[in-house]
């Protein structure tokens, strides 16, 4: 689904992502990790269009999307969502959830006087598409709340569920753990597992809860300085002397120009 050839994201003399080429196959959900400063979430955001690389490549079924903007990604189906997770703090869950699809009757100020009956309808379809998520993701107890009010790992089914209503091809989790007691994470990932058995989503995910990366992904990609030192099952990467020590070793500098 996602191809990435020879990838360099330089910020001045630090080498954030160097040369590192991957692949996101589609309908898997494959596992990305390394220890921190390995440029895991700049390839990310590289993918997703918030920085435009130093040089390389990404391509979406075989077509360049190499700089595209956020949201011409988003018309692709190419989402990504955060570590800290970026809802709409006063609107309620099924209000967040609503404002996702884009191009909607009522975004336009002559829509409101002249065609108020379609915006009704679009919005009594969006209602009950939202209403679908919610129930999708077990949020049916908090649909009404601000979600500002709600757990850091209610907030991450909420922007799990945003995805949902753009039905994306691809989405990137950066760190859907972070922050996440362990029953919501045991939801989550229930949710990630059927939204890929039962729906297709071919997901990305940055995680350092190896627990998690266990019981969700196939494969599991290594990211260290800055590009991809092995790939493969989790088993076999956990087993890798090579990993073992980039996750255990000094953790200093160890080439000039590139971060640890």
């Amino acid at each position: 689904m996602i191809t990435v050839q020879d990838l360099h994201m330089h910020f001045g003399g630090i080498r954030a992502v160097d040369g590192a080429s991957l692949t996101i196959g589609n309908g898997a959900i494959t596992g990305l990790i390394g220890p921190n400063g390995a440029g895991k979430t700049t390839l990310f955001n590289v993918i997703a269009g918030l920085h435009r690389p130093t040089s390389g490549h990404v391509y979406l079924d075989g077509e360049e999307i190499t700089g595209l903007q956020p949201h011409e990604l988003f018309a692709k189906g190419v989402l990504r969502t955060f570590q800290i997770a970026h809802e709409f703090s006063t609107m309620t869950v099924r209000e967040n959830l609503m404002t996702v699809p884009g191009g909607q009757a009522g975004e336009r100020l002559l829509n409101v006087w002249l065609r108020p009956g379609k915006i009704r309808a679009e919005e009594a379809a969006l209602r009950a598409r939202a209403d679908e998520v919610i129930a999708f993701l077990n949020l049916d107890a908090v649909a009404e709340e601000r979600a500002g009010n709600l757990s850091g790992g209610q907030k991450k089914l909420v922007e799990l569920g945003r995805t949902m209503m753009a039905e994306p091809r691809v989405v990137l989790l950066d760190e859907v753990g972070a922050g996440v007691n362990r029953t919501l994470l045991k939801e989550i990932a229930g949710a990630i597992l059927r939204l890929n058995l039962h729906r297709g989503y071919t997901f990305c995910i940055i995680e350092h809860n190896m627990e998690l990366i266990s019981l969700l992904c196939d494969p599991v990609i290594v990211m260290v300085e800055g590009t991809v030192l092995t790939e493969g099952s989790a088993p076999v990467v956990q087993s890798d002397e090579r990993v073992i020590e980039a996750y255990l070793g000094s953790g200093s500098v160890t080439r000039q120009g590139r971060t640890s």
